[in-house]
Order: structure tokens, then sequence, then C-alpha cells
């Protein structure tokens, strides 16, 4: 193994610090009961499935992340644990307020996930960052009322691994700063491998019969022959600990490219009117998403389906795209969209009915709303928010309502390369044009008045276009 050359400061002065809130979500729980600082508490997933955040107390007590809350209910009833249904409105408010703070202490802040972000700290002086540290840690606390831990190296991957030790050491006051010389080559030769931010099992297991141990093994590897077998991801992650950084911050995020809203329901569900207002309720706050970051979508996938635990029961798991005629955040035509997939999937149940628990609903290849494409003819009326909404009436994206629109549903659930739908065509319309991608004209549609028209009807020697009157 070769040893990386001594450097005076690790990492050549760049700063990176990464804060995070410990048991974040149990945090905001406490913030607003005081009563809880001393208690053992816990908050679930979904329809309270599992434990995904734990305090130090509960950890205590064996919980562990992800244990399903019908194996621990009697646990922690038995040792006073509080238990909370998971609130996401509540946690998203407080992260923002915590990375408003954040922004006091350095305008360059990377917001990495709900209880995570990296700060640049290369313009602080070293003998300060400790000290700069400590405060943020009093302000987020005096301010939001969340504990935090910081961690700072010169690189994100030392960064993620100094926040582990400030977490797991107590006697550092819950800051640790490994562009140090002294606590980078105290700490690394004493921590697991395990730890490193990036080491699965998988690589983990081959890391271990390589013979690598700790942090500091793993970092005088050779990367050339670590490529082989942990990819370039191991290579990167070598050349971070070493003090190179290969992962910038990213201080704009990134643009959205999808968005789901799922639910599991309380109770099973037979009805088709709870299911249309259950889309209809993911698809009003897939709206509000779509709307926050400027963004519009043309089509929507419903789901549904019953769950595998229920026994003996009769299964049924149904998915359908609706699309729309064009880019669109508007709550009205998205809870259309939905309510038409559950239409045209829904069948009436038998002697044994199908007992759902859960729906959603799901978009993808999301665009700005600023630069998506408009509809050839306005096919969302006026308060239906597409980019180019002109018509007056409802929108046109649904297969029953098509009538002036230049685009139409199908009954197909997915979605044909190119953009163009596949099934059964509406009335009033024609593949005119043979080949891979059908386009479709009605009677009112502008090519109809053009020279195309006559190519057509060479191309298509049966097919008769009416000639047409505008008003």
């Amino acid at each position: 193994m070769s040893t990386p050359r001594g450097r005076d400061r690790i990492g050549g002065g760049r700063a990176v610090a990464l804060i995070d809130g410990n048991s974040f979500y149990c945090s905001c729980e406490r913030v607003f009961d005081p009563k809880l600082a001393a208690v053992p508490v816990i908050v679930l997933s979904n329809n309270d499935g599992c434990a995904i955040a734990r305090t130090s107390e509960a950890k205590a007590l064996g919980i562990k992340m992800g244990d399903p809350y019908f194996k621990i209910r009697d646990l922690c009833r038995v040792q006073g644990v509080r238990v909370f249904s998971s609130n996401y409105t509540l946690y998203g408010d407080m992260s923002g307020r915590t990375n408003a703070v954040y922004r006091q202490f350095s305008p360059q802040v990377e917001i990495y996930s709900i209880d995570e972000s990296f700060l640049n700290l290369t313009d602080v002086a070293p003998a300060l960052r400790i000290e700069l540290a400590r405060d943020l840690r009093a302000t987020v606390r005096a301010w939001t009322g969340i504990p935090t831990c910081v961690g700072i190296g010169p690189t994100k991957t030392l960064a993620k691994l100094a926040n582990h030790i400030a977490k797991t050491v107590p006697d550092l006051g819950g800051v640790c700063d490994l562009t140090d010389p002294e606590a980078y080559a105290h700490w690394l030769c004493r921590i697991s491998v395990a730890e490193v931010w990036g080491i699965g099992r998988a690589s983990l297991a081959k890391l271990e019969a390589m013979g690598v141990e700790s942090v500091a093994d793993l970092r005088d590897l050779d990367p050339r022959p670590v490529r082989k077998g942990l990819t370039v991801v191991g290579e990167r992650i070598i050349h971070e600990l070493r003090g190179l950084a290969c992962l910038p911050l990213e201080l704009v995020p990134a643009r959205r490219k999808g968005c789901a809203v799922t639910r599991s329901f309380s109770a099973r569900i037979e009805d088709r009117a709870t299911l249309e207002e259950a889309v209809a309720a993911h698809a009003t706050r897939l709206g509000e998403k779509l709307r926050r970051e400027g963004l519009g979508t043309d089509h929507v996938t419903v789901f549904y389906h019953t769950s595998e635990h229920d026994r003996g029961a009769p299964m049924r798991s149904v998915s359908t795209t609706v699309c729309l005629p064009e880019h669109s955040s508007d709550t009205l035509a998205l809870i259309k969209a939905a309510r038409h997939g559950v239409a045209k999937t829904w069948r009436e149940p038998g002697e044994r009915p199908w007992r759902y628990s859960k729906a959603g609903i799901v978009t993808n290849d999301l665009v700005p709303l600023s630069h998506s494409p408009r509809a050839l003819i306005g096919a969302l009326g006026p308060g239906c928010g597409g980019a180019g909404a002109s018509r007056a009436g409802e929108p046109a994206g649904l297969e029953h309502q098509v009538r002036d629109a230049h685009a139409a549903l199908h009954d197909a659930g997915g979605r044909a390369t190119g953009g163009a739908r596949r099934g059964r065509a509406p009335s009033g319309v024609t593949t005119a044009w043979g080949g891979k991608q059908p386009v479709w004209f009605r009677e009112r549609h502008p090519l109809n008045q053009s020279p195309g028209r006559d190519w057509m009807r060479r191309r298509q020697p049966n097919s008769k276009l009416p000639d047409m009157k505008f008003d």
C-alpha cells in the first residue's frame, strides 16, 4: 500500500461542513412538546407501518430502524415510548427554518436532504472553523429548537465522516474538524470502513476480502485496481478521502424530473366513489408540487391495487396512463385526468369484491411551463393551467370529452414512442398517414385546408376528407 504525502492542511485549504438534525423527525415533535425532552420517541412511516426515526433513548431500548410497529407495539407500551405518525408538512417547514439559519453563516448552502445540508467554509480561517460550527449549532438550537451535529472536512466524503464522528463521540461537543492534520490522522485509523459514505454491503465485502478494515486502509489503496472492483465510485471515494474534491457543492438544486403522490388507505376500500376521492386528493397535491417549481406534465399514471397480505382475498392491480393535450399543472385538469383513469379501469365487484389498499398518481418527464410546447389548437380552457390555454369549456385531455382538440386519449395504458398513442381512435378521427406512428386528423384540423390535403388523398385514395367551412 502506498502512503499519501504529508500536508500542512488537509485538502489545500478547502473546507466543507455537513450539518444535520439529530433524529430530525423526533426532534421536530419535541420542539412543540417540551415534556418529550427525556422520553423515548419514535416516528412511524405512512399509515404507521414501521419506525423511521428514533431518539437515542428509543435506540437504547433496542428499537431498530424499519422495525414494523406491530412487532414493537408491546415494547413501546411497556417502556413508555411516545409514538407519532409522520407529519411531513411539519418536517418540511422545520427544514426550511434550519436552512434559513445556515444561510446566515454561509452564502453557499447545498440542501442535501430534509435534515442535511452542506456549507462552504473555505473562506473561514482554519482556527475559527470549530468556533463557528459551535456557534452555528447553538443558533440553530435557540432559533428552531433542533439539535444538530457538524462535521468539517476538505471534501464531502470527509465532511460526512466527520459528522459521524461528531455524533458518536460526545467529548467532541457535536463538532469534528477533519481539515486539521492531527484529527485527520487520529480518526481515520480508528473508524471502520463501513462508515464511509458510499460503501454499501457489497462493496464492504469486497474491501474486507482485500484486508481493508479502517478508513485509513481504504485511503491508502491504489485507486486503479480498486476501480476494477468498486467501479469509478470506489476510485472517487479514495481521492475524496485523500482530500481531493470530486463532488462539488450543488448550489442550484437539480430540476425535478418526476413526481409521485401515493398513499395506503387506513382501511380497505371497495367502492368507486371513495377511490375517486383519493386519487383526486393525490392529484391536488401533485398540482401543488408542480406549481411550486413552475413545472408541468402532459400525462399522469393512475394506479391502485389490493394488498398482497390479504391472504385468500381476490387480488387486482391496475395502472393506466392518461394524457393531457399539453403540459399543465392545473388542479382541475389533473383531477379530471385522475378520475378518468379510475373510470376507464374500474370493474364492478362480484360476489367477492376487491379490497383496495393503496392508490397513487405518478408523472415524469416534467418540463418548465414557460418552455413547454403549446397545443396547435388551444386544448385547455381558461383556468386549466396549460401553456396554450385559450379555449373555453372543459379540458380536452379526456377521451370522452374530446371535441375540438388536435389530440385524443387512447384506451391503451402505455405511451407509444415518439409521443403518439396507439389504440382505438375516437369518432371523427382518421389515421390518414400509414406508418409506425399514425397521425390523427380531425374534421376541423388546419391541415384539411392546406395543400397537404391533396397529397393525403393520393396517399389514401379511399379516404374522403370533408370540405369544411370555418365560422
